[in-house]
């Protein structure tokens, strides 16, 4: 199997979203393009939000969500319902970087309750008459459009979320993300024989989990984990990065396969009791020995 086909069973993409379709509409154009059977986006954004959509193909849509779970950067404009002074405005502006409260919105698929959400920095890029451009760099789970409503009742004046681009999910910005039109380029480079264009666009799945502590396991806890089994001190052959109780943690064998994506329940662990519970597995069950038995 060739690398392009095998990126195709497990990697994924990042688009940049136009404005006006759906992400699931938009997903569901990469699934044509490349014609696989499954896809699935991380982090939906609005018809009218533009910016960086993650979205995964076949296996990899069991994991893409991990980048969902990152730190965003976004671009926005807001319109303040009135004239404030400037110095106010820079001034509450400032008030917003920090832990702050947020109701989720209405039209929001989610619960509606209020939570707290961490914006890690907020600039004003621009102030011109009552449109306000700024920067935000924000917690996953950050509503803009409800922070632009906050703001402007805090400023006195009242507002609203006009243009949104999401210019940031994770480790990878605007930048690092493609058109639907460079991805349609891209593919009929490919059936003329040119893979260059190709192989920049369509990551491996592995990809998704670079971020994560790593865990490498001997290859007689393989086929185990690989049926979905909890991991075990014993199995472990060593780890790679800091990591503490309720983490997201990567599995690999030895030989450098992703086995799965696990959640630290008790780490370190001395006893008897497992030390990560499974999540998603992607290794395919008898590539290795079976060394346990079934009760």
């Amino acid at each position: 199997m060739d690398e392009i086909e095998k990126r195709k069973r497990f990697g994924f993409v990042l688009v940049d979203k136009p404005y006006g379709p759906t992400s699931h509409q938009v997903s569901a154009w990469v699934r044509d393009m490349f014609q696989v059977e499954k896809v699935g986006h991380a982090g939906t954004l609005d018809p009218h939000v533009t910016g960086v959509l993650p979205v995964g193909l076949n296996k990899a849509t069991k994991i893409i969500n991990i980048l969902h779970l990152q730190d965003k950067e976004y671009v926005a404009l807001m319109y303040l319902h009135a004239n404030a002074d400037e110095e106010r405005i820079r001034k509450v502006f400032s008030e917003f970087q920090g832990q702050i409260y947020q109701t989720v919105p209405v039209r929001a698929a989610v619960s509606r309750k209020q939570r707290i959400r961490t914006v890690h920095s907020l600039e004003i890029l621009e102030i011109e008459g009552r449109e306000i451009l700024f920067r935000a760099s924000t917690e996953s789970g950050t509503y803009i459009r409800t922070l632009c409503v906050d703001i402007g009742d805090a400023i006195g004046t009242g507002g609203n979320m006009v243009e949104l681009r999401r210019t940031r999910t994770g480790p990878y910005s605007e930048y690092d993300s493609y058109t639907l039109q460079d991805i349609k380029d891209a593919i009929e480079f490919y059936k003329e024989g040119n893979e260059k264009y190709i192989l920049k666009i369509l990551r491996p799945g592995d990809e998704i989990v670079s971020f994560l502590p790593k865990i490498i396991v001997k290859d007689t806890a393989v086929e185990a984990l690989a049926n979905g089994a909890p991991l075990y001190k014993n199995g472990i052959d060593h780890v790679e990065g800091k990591m503490k109780n309720n983490d997201l943690v990567s599995i690999f064998s030895r030989n450098n396969e992703l086995i799965a994506v696990a959640k630290i329940v008790k780490f370190p662990e001395e006893g008897k009791e497992p030390i990560a519970k499974m999540l998603s597995v992607l290794m395919e069950k008898g590539k290795y020995p079976k060394v346990w038995k079934n009760p």
